[in-house]
């Protein structure tokens, strides 16, 4: 799923974030935790040396065999089992106040008495106190933890939010600028450097382009119509050459066959200016299209070349296909269309046309086998051997579509007929 730049950013910052704190807060709470501890036990060793001398000084303590009030007892032990080195662990002793057991720190420790004997002095300290302490030290330490992402995420934030409105505002131009359409490059100023030559080298670029487009339109016009008006002279002079009636039948079979191919090449000329025209973007206006009425219309403007092929026409209107487009490229589809439905169809066939309220279809008659749709709407593809025909009447249709997010035109063939379909889809 794409993401901006601003979430992408924050996405990776919340994943660096959580676990550089997460290793933070673990070796915070160790550490804690270590010095806890630490004391509790430099507290024992502490008690520990006062117990022994106050033994020295009172042998009545040795009889202090079970935890008092000192929390402490001592008990004699043989020499075997004596130890050079005090021992500290973890153990759970009944408390009477809280009527379960609790966690004590205890330390055991042997000693030779005045009297020559060997003894083990057992200390305990409860802990419960260190084990709320490290409780809420752990509370504080998720609380700061979350309170510190939260803030982090949330300025980082609002300061990529707001170092990217430059950006954004970039990319908005430039999703507005079409070619040849008069463009406003209002001076910014951006406190930010690189957003300020971006935004410079834009604006160069698209001084550029427009240029660039002027030229070409210019050529591409200027290249057509230089090339029409020799055309239509060439053809005006074959056209007088025929009428000569001293020319025999091989001459005036050739002469057909040239004023033809230079019909050709004078429809092939307007198609090409077409397809370039509408891919510079130079049909802009966009107004309602009753794309019902526009068929009908369409239809009789035709009367003479379908009543030629002696093709049936029907119009099937389900729905009302009516939407924003220029009229112009509207006028120039459904000819294409309809032109390419009676050009191809068998004498004597038939052409429905279904009007749906998002759709409209053209199923023809024609060729008992299936057009290539990989190649049926590519520059230059004939459907058969027709040499009248330039190529580009589908491609020029497939051209307009393009302009137009969310509209789509298909070929399909089914029960022996050919099936081209326009269709505007709903952009959610």
């Amino acid at each position: 799923m794409k993401v901006s730049l601003k979430y992408y950013t924050i996405k990776y910052l919340i994943m660096i974030l959580l676990l550089i704190i997460a290793v933070w807060a673990g070796l915070f709470y160790a550490y804690i935790l270590d010095e806890v501890h630490d004391n509790v036990d430099d507290g024992l060793k502490d008690r520990k040396i006062q117990i022994i001398k106050a033994v020295y000084l009172n042998p009545e303590l040795l009889n202090n065999n079970e935890f008092g009030f000192n929390e402490f007892k001592i008990n004699p032990i043989t020499a075997g089992e004596y130890q050079n080195k005090s021992r500290l662990y973890n153990k759970m002793y009944y408390m009477e106040y809280d009527d379960k057991d609790q966690p004590y720190r205890v330390l055991e420790a042997d000693f030779i008495d005045q009297f020559k004997k060997n003894q083990r002095l057992v200390i305990r300290t409860s802990t419960v106190e260190e084990d709320e302490l490290i409780y809420d030290l752990t509370t504080a330490l998720i609380v700061l933890y979350l309170l510190l992402v939260i803030s982090i995420v949330a300025v980082n934030g609002y300061l990529l939010n707001k170092a990217m409105r430059p950006f954004y505002q970039i990319l908005d131009k430039l999703k507005k600028y079409q070619f040849g359409i008069p463009f406003s490059q209002d001076d910014q100023n951006y406190t930010i450097k690189e957003f300020e030559e971006l935004n410079v080298e834009i604006n160069e670029m698209i001084d550029r382009n427009e240029l660039v487009f002027y030229q070409q339109k210019q050529f591409i016009e200027n290249a057509s119509h230089e090339l029409q008006t020799p055309l239509a002279i060439v053809i005006n002079k074959i056209d007088l050459l025929i009428q000569n009636e001293n020319l025999d039948k091989k001459n005036l079979n050739f002469l057909t066959e040239v004023k033809n191919d230079l019909r050709r090449m004078v429809g092939l000329n307007k198609s090409l200016l077409m397809l370039s025209k509408i891919e510079n973007s130079q049909f802009n206006a966009i107004s309602e299209v009753d794309f019902n009425a526009m068929v009908n219309k369409l239809v009789q403007n035709y009367e003479d070349f379908i009543a030629f092929k002696n093709v049936e026409v029907n119009i099937i209107e389900k729905g009302t296909f009516k939407a924003e487009f220029n009229q112009d490229l509207a006028d120039i589809l459904l000819s294409n269309l309809l032109k390419n439905a009676v050009k191809y169809n068998n004498e004597e066939g038939t052409l429905n046309i279904f009007i749906e309220n998002n759709r409209i279809i053209f199923q023809n008659s024609g060729i008992q086998v299936p057009l290539d749709k990989t190649r049926i709407f590519n520059r230059f593809y004939k459907q058969g051997s027709d040499q009248t025909s330039t190529g580009l009447g589908l491609s020029i249709i497939k051209t307009i579509i393009k302009q137009y997010p969310g509209w789509d035109i298909t070929y399909e063939f089914e029960d022996q007929m050919h099936y081209f379909i326009l269709t505007k889809n709903k952009i959610s």
